[in-house]
């Protein structure tokens, strides 16, 4: 079996600890599973609930404005404005987009 080192403040080390103790089960015996399941493909991994989010919301405003474009290309144009300037404004967006 492979060894691995990795680093993690001591409040968090302190509590796996915890909660491993109370399962009577090492620290390795408690962390293994949650590993395993951010190598496995078929599982997704530790990120994939928000890639997923993301991936629907994109979808859902892509419909929206295509249906608002049909409708009406200056409001479209104008939400569109909106959206770059709150983006721009929360640091999401980069300088040279907003122009």
């Amino acid at each position: 079996m492979t060894k691995i080192s990795i680093r993690i403040d001591e409040a968090l080390h302190a509590r796996l600890n915890r909660r491993a103790d109370a399962a009577g089960v090492s620290l390795s015996h408690l962390i293994r599973p949650a590993l395993e399941q951010a190598a496995d493909p078929a599982r997704g991994y530790v990120f994939s609930s928000q890639d997923e989010i993301l991936a629907t919301c994109i979808q859902i405003l892509s419909i929206v404005a295509t249906g608002i474009g049909q409708q009406s290309p200056k409001a479209l144009e104008q939400g569109m404005a909106d959206a770059r300037a709150i983006l721009a404004e929360r640091g999401l967006l980069a300088p040279e987009a907003t122009r």
